[in-house]
């Protein structure tokens, strides 16, 4: 079978993109080019409509790198780091005497732990509570804040089937969208990409 090494696991997860609106997608170019679903663009879409252009319904096309436009609200986030900190919240908690003092002395380290990270990486900085409470996990990102849209389908065809259609594969629909992030005012040079395949699925 196959095993995953560090680096393809590395690769595969600086590849990947989570959306501050909600979903995942992923690099697929070496060009900053970011391919997710229509569903996890639809907000998006949403506020780049106007009455007479309603990209949401009737979709959009960009032909060259000055007609993408540009989402002012949207931030893709790569992740660069795990780090367990649940000895350090173990720590601030240990000496609470009540059940409220535990609670405000966790909420204070993990304040602490995810402004200390930020200043000293400048990454955006998550404290992730896993089981319940049982460990602490500090996810680091890389923030980008110049995203574009590329393409968009139609809705129709993008939704066709609707949600009992959703976790079906094969899909009869185009449920995608392309983003091109920027860096500096040009498409992002990123390394680390998901290249399409030119053979079926086996």
């Amino acid at each position: 079978g196959f095993v995953p090494s560090h680096v393809w696991l590395n690769h595969l997860q600086r590849s990947a993109v989570r959306f501050n609106s909600g979903g995942s997608g992923a690099f697929v170019s070496p060009n900053g080019l970011v391919l997710t679903n229509h569903h996890v663009a639809a907000s998006s879409l949403q506020k780049l409509s106007t009455p007479e252009r309603n990209l949401a319904r009737d979709g959009f096309l960009s032909r060259s790198h000055e007609e993408e436009i540009r989402c002012l609200d949207l931030e893709l986030n790569v992740l660069r780091s795990i780090e367990d900190v649940t000895a350090r919240v173990e720590e601030a908690v240990a000496g609470a005497g009540s059940s409220s003092d535990a609670l405000a002395a966790r909420r204070a380290a993990l304040a602490a732990i995810e402004q200390e990270s930020f200043v000293n990486t400048g990454l955006r900085s998550d404290v992730v509570t896993l089981f319940g409470g049982g460990r602490y996990h500090l996810y680091r990102y890389k923030r980008y804040t110049d995203v574009r849209l590329v393409f968009a389908p139609e809705r129709q065809i993008a939704f066709f089937g609707g949600d009992a259609d959703n976790f079906e594969f094969p899909r009869h629909c185009l449920d995608i969208c392309f983003f091109r992030v920027y860096e500096k005012g040009k498409p992002l040079s990123s390394k680390s990409f998901l290249p399409f395949a030119e053979n079926d699925v086996k």
